[in-house]
Order: structure tokens, then sequence, then C-alpha cells
């Protein structure tokens, strides 16, 4: 079916499925914490789920591991130690990885967070949201302005210098000064890297069901446009539609996802993406979903709430929907290194993107034109398999 001659780069993901609260717009699979949380529980079927996959990735190496959630920040580092050396027992993990944790503003203690960094944890990803209390209290965050800031200056005291803020704009009552004093904001704290996205309705949330007051398009363009040109002038580097980086400091676990890269996914809820060489394929994992229940099935096949291998028709348009989301595109061998398929394979598709002005392309290098990431989903849609 595929022609994989390498495998591509593998990532470890790791879900934590409880908040403090849940808000009204995620549509993760979070759950709202319990009086007791099922600590040690957890993380031995943690270890007994990344047990079952190891067959899947014998002898590859860990290139990076993400912990999200939910709040991972509610878990202490003792808990973390525990996982971190069954990880190291289990499978070969590169001495640089990057090891990112998210975390809630809501949630931060700063021994707690020098104890996750002398863990080997390089990496922090803060949801701060906004730096506006009305924003944030329309947004159902446990956090004010206030412990935003001092979240990140605890996030440096505790030795972190590779941190990540997360961003929205379009928010309920928010106004071009209010967004824009946001990302004036993110930018004065300088943290390495920042996420800067829209807010969106998405089924199965609060906001779906009872839906908030929105500013409507023309205004949430302008913000976006004026919110690029602060973080690009402030040296933030724009190199996925919503990621901007300073110091070459991009998150190299999500460019393994947007370059279609392996990862195995453990946690409630975790998805992952194996490629095999001997059988020629890629299969995709869904893990039990609630908690309990993923806890009870520990250790069985009954913790995979679903898997599929991939029809070889849908991955070039599987691949193009992930590599289309990086500014700077892919070199073109990558397709093939990834998918185990000639880029031949998607060739039509790829006459007609050009031809539409949406991509530009070499025998080296293909990539979105400024154009192409402006209409990202009618470029993404030609690639859909007939």
């Amino acid at each position: 079916m595929f022609n994989f001659t390498t495998l591509p780069p593998l990532s470890l993901y790791i879900h934590v499925p409880w908040c403090v609260r849940k808000c009204p717009y995620c549509d993760f699979n979070s759950h709202k914490s319990p009086d007791a949380l099922p600590e040690r529980d957890y993380i031995d079927a943690l270890i007994k789920d990344l047990e079952l996959e190891i067959p899947h990735v014998w002898g590859r190496t860990v290139q990076s591991i993400f912990i999200g959630g939910g709040t991972p920040s509610l878990f202490s580092a003792d808990a973390y130690d525990r996982l971190f050396s069954s990880i190291r027992a289990l499978l070969p993990l590169n001495p640089q990885a990057e090891i990112t944790l998210e975390a809630n503003p809501g949630t931060f203690e700063q021994q707690r967070f020098a104890d996750y960094h002398a863990l080997g944890i390089n990496r922090l990803s803060i949801g701060i949201q906004s730096f506006n209390n009305d924003s944030l209290s329309a947004l159902g965050r446990i956090h004010d302005s206030t412990q935003a800031i001092n979240a990140v200056e605890t996030a440096y005291k505790s030795g972190f210098d590779n941190i990540n803020l997360d961003l929205m704009f379009g928010l309920p009552n928010q106004t071009m000064t209010t967004a824009m004093h946001d990302v004036n904001t993110a930018i004065a704290l300088e943290p390495s890297h920042i996420s800067y996205y829209q807010l969106t309705i998405e089924p199965n949330t609060e906001f779906y069901l009872h839906p908030p007051e929105l500013p409507n398009d023309d205004p949430i363009i302008d913000w976006q446009l004026q919110g690029q040109a602060l973080l690009e002038k402030a040296e933030y580097k724009q190199y996925e539609v919503s990621a901007y980086a300073r110091n070459n400091k991009q998150c190299r676990h999500n460019l393994n996802y947007w370059q279609f890269g392996d990862y195995i996914g453990i946690g409630a809820g975790a998805h992952g993406k194996i490629s095999d060489a001997a059988q020629q394929s890629i299969t995709r994992r869904v893990k039990q979903k609630q908690p309990q229940a993923y806890i009870d099935s520990a250790g069985t096949k009954n913790i995979i709430l679903n898997e599929e291998k991939l029809a070889r028709k849908d991955v070039g348009f599987e691949f193009m929907l992930n590599a289309l989301r990086m500014s700077a595109g892919f070199p073109t061998p990558l397709f093939y290194q990834h998918t185990g398929l000639p880029v031949s394979h998607i060739d039509h598709a790829l006459q007609q993107a050009e031809k539409q002005g949406l991509i530009e392309r070499s025998v080296h290098h293909i990539r979105p034109t400024k154009k192409g990431e402006q209409y990202l989903n009618t470029l993404i849609e030609l690639f859909l398999p007939e």
C-alpha cells in the first residue's frame, strides 16, 4: 500500500483530562476535577497504555513529548517523575527532546514548577487567553490578569526559558484597544513563543448551546492583521497559521504533527498515528474518552476506543491538511518520506492549486502563497479524495 524506506519522526502525546472547571468554549476531552484526583491510578493507567504501544514503535526514538489537557499542572511533580521513569525504561528518548507541559495560570506554585523543571520538562505552554478581566470572565477562566502575569514570572523564576503563551482574539465584548493590549502585554513578557488564534464556537460546548455575543467578522480580521503586525515587529516570526516564535523556538512537537510525523497518544481520549514499515501501513488509534473507563481498561485492548488504517486515497489529503498550515511549506521529498507515496499521487491537485495562485512549487519545495494562506480552506479542499 505504501513504500516506507524510512519512518517519520516519533513524538509522544500524554493527555491529562481534568480541569478545575471546564471552560464554556472548550471542546477538548476535559472534565471537572473530582475532589480526590485519582493521580496514582491514572499514572498507572498511562504506563500500561504505553506498554501496549511499544510493539508498534519498537526501537524508535521519541523526539518530543507534549503533556496536554485538561490541566496537566494539576498533577504533582512526583507523579510525572514516576511516569518519566517508565517512559525512559520503555522507549529511547532523545537527550535533546522538547518536553512541553500545558499549564493554567490559576494553578501556578513556584516550587511545583521548579520541580517540573528539575524532572526535565523544558517547555511550558500557558493558557493565558487574555489579559483583560472582562474577557477572562466571559471565557469562564479561573484566573485574572494579575495571576496571568504572575504565572509567566513564576515560570521564569522556576527555571523555564522556553515558554508559549496562548492568546485569543474575537472574544465577547472585545475591542481593537483591548485586543491589541493583550498582544502588547504578551510581547512585553518576552516569551519565546506566542499562539495567537481566533475564538471559534465548537459543537458540544456550552458556547454552542448558549452562544455569546461576538464581534462581527470585519473587526476580527483587522485585529488578526494588527496583532500579526505587532508580533512581527517584535521579531516573532509566524511559521504556522496561529504560531509565532522568536529565536527559532518553534514548537518541535507541533511541527511534527504538521509535517505528518508519527505520534503515540496515551491518556483518556488521546489520538495517535503510527506508520509501520513492515506492514506498509499507517494506523490511527483513539483511547477511551471517559477517565474512569480509561483507568478501568488499562492494560487491555479495551483501552482502544477506535482503530483504523488510513486508506491510500486519503493520505495525500491528510498530509496536506497539516503541511499547508506552515508558512514556509515543506521540502517536496518530505511528502514521500512521511507518506510512503510519490508526490505524483497529488499532482493533479497541485496543478490546480498552482493555477489558482494558491501555492508556489518547485522540484525541491512546496509552499502556500499569501493568497493560499488567506484562502486556506479552499486550498486544502483541492486535495480531498475524489
